[in-house]
C-alpha cells in the first residue's frame, strides 16, 4: 500500500501543446493517503481515465511527478509500480477454474504454494465463491466473472494500490448494488488504497471515502459524498451529483444581495467580494419548498413526477426551470405556485465558483 501524490501533472496528446486547450489533463496536484478509498468521478472525456494511465504507468506525463511514499515513479514502467488494475471487462482465464485464476498473479511472482492457498481461499471467502474454486470460469455469470477479476487485483498483499476502471459497466443493474456493497466491505478489511473510476454518481458516492470531481481535464472539488452534496464548490458538480441536479438561477447582485425575478433571494451567508453584475443562485431541490399560498418566488407548474418515493415537481419561475423534491401531496400542472428556498442551503456563484461563505454558527 501507498500514498500517492501528484505533483504539477499536466498531459497532452499533442506533441507541442501551446495552450490549456491542447491538455488532456490541466494542473493536478494531489495527494491520496495510505489505505483511503477514492473515487475519479466525472462525464466522459473529462481526464479520468488519463489519470488513471498516468498513475499505472501506461502514460508518462508531458509534465510533472508521480510518488509512491515519496518515490518518484514518473519514469517506472506498470510492471515496476507495484500495482493492480481491475477493467471494465473480466480479465480472467475462461479455461481456468476459479482457484487457479485467483491464484495466477501470485504464482507468477513465485510465491510458495501455502501462501497462495492462504491468500486464494480468504479472498474467496470475501468474495463469497469458495463453493466455485473448483468450477472453470468460462461457466459463470458476468457478476461471477468480475468478482473473480476483483479478487485477482485483491490477491497480493504487496500491490501499492489497487484501481478499478469503471468495473460495473457490463454488469446487470439488479446486481450492480450487490458487487458495489462488497467492494466497499473488501475495502474496509483488506485496508488497500482503493482508485475507483467511473461516470456514475451512485458508484463514486457509495464506494469512496473522498471524491475527485473533474471536468475538462481539471478537478474542480475533492470532498466527502456529503461535502459534494451538501456544498458543491462549482456549479458543474451541484449538476452533476444529485437526482435531479441542483437548480442554478441567474441572478443579478446589487449591493451584495441576490435578486432573481424581482425578489432578493436570502442567502447562506454574504458574498464578500463580489462585483455588482450577472452571477447565479444555486439551490438543491430538496431545499426548495412548494406551497399554492405561501411567500416566495412565484411561478407554474410544469410537470410532476412520481418517482415512488416523493414526487418531483418541476417549475417555471422568470423563463428559469426549477425542480422541488416533495413527499406529500403535490400540486398539478399549470397550477401557480410560491417557491421557497432555504436559506442555509442558497448559494451564490461567479464564473461558476461558489462565491458565498457560510454565516457563523451554520
Amino acid at each position: 500500500m501507498a500514498q500517492i501524490k501528484l505533483s504539477n501533472l499536466r498531459h497532452s496528446y499533442s506533441p507541442n501543446p501551446s495552450s490549456d486547450a491542447d491538455y488532456a489533463l490541466k494542473k493536478i496536484d494531489l495527494t491520496w493517503d495510505d489505505g483511503g478509498a477514492y473515487a475519479l468521478l466525472g462525464p466522459s472525456g473529462c481526464g479520468k481515465s488519463t489519470l488513471l494511465n498516468i498513475i499505472s504507468g501506461l502514460l508518462v506525463p508531458s509534465e510533472g511527478k508521480i510518488l509512491f511514499n515519496d518515490q518518484d515513479v514518473t519514469a517506472l514502467p506498470p510492471a515496476q509500480r507495484n500495482i493492480a488494475q481491475v477493467f471494465q471487462f473480466p480479465v480472467i482465464y475462461d479455461t481456468m477454474t476459479v482457484y487457479d485464476n485467483l491464484a495466477f498473479p501470485l504464482r507468477n511472482r513465485g510465491r510458495d504454494e501455502d501462501i497462495v492457498k492462504r491468500r486464494v481461499t480468504a479472498i474467496a471467502e470475501m468474495l463469497e465463491v469458495t463453493d466455485m474454486l473448483t468450477t472453470r470460469a468460462a461457466n459463470l455469470s458476468p457478476d461471477n466473472k468480475q468478482k473473480i477479476s476483483m479478487g485477482r487485483g485483491l490477491v497480493r498483499e504487496d500491490v501499492n494500490v489497487v484501481m478499478f476502471d469503471e468495473p460495473l459497466t457490463v454488469i446487470d443493474p439488479h446486481l450492480k448494488w450487490k458487487l458495489r456493497s462488497k467492494l466497499k466491505e473488501l475495502h474496509q478489511r483488506v485496508k488497500a488504497t482503493m482508485i475507483y473510476v467511473t461516470h456514475d454518481q451512485t458508484e463514486a458516492l457509495t464506494f469512496a471515502d473522498q471524491v475527485v470531481v473533474m471536468q475538462d481535464g481539471e478537478v474542480v472539488q475533492i470532498g466527502t459524498p456529503v461535502e459534494l452534496f451538501e456544498r458543491p464548490a462549482h456549479t458543474f458538480v451541484g449538476h452533476f451529483i444529485g437526482s435531479p441536479g441542483m437548480n442554478v438561477l441567474p441572478c443579478e447582485v446589487q449591493g451584495g444581495g441576490a435578486f432573481f425575478a424581482g425578489e432578493q433571494l436570502a442567502l447562506e451567508g454574504p458574498a464578500k467580494g463580489v462585483a455588482d453584475g450577472s452571477a447565479e443562485v444555486g439551490i438543491r431541490p430538496e431545499f426548495v419548498s412548494v406551497s399554492q399560498n405561501g411567500n416566495g418566488v412565484a411561478a407554474h407548474v410544469r410537470k410532476v413526477a412520481d418517482v415512488g418515493r416523493h414526487k418531483v415537481v418541476e417549475a417555471i419561475a422568470n423563463g428559469s426551470r426549477i425542480h422541488a423534491i416533495m413527499g406529500g401531496e403535490a400540486p398539478n400542472a399549470g397550477d401557480a405556485v410560491k417557491l421557497e428556498f432555504k436559506q442555509s442551503q442558497t448559494r451564490l456563484y461567479k464564473d461558476g465558483w461558489l462565491a458565498s461563505t457560510q454565516a457563523e454558527g451554520v
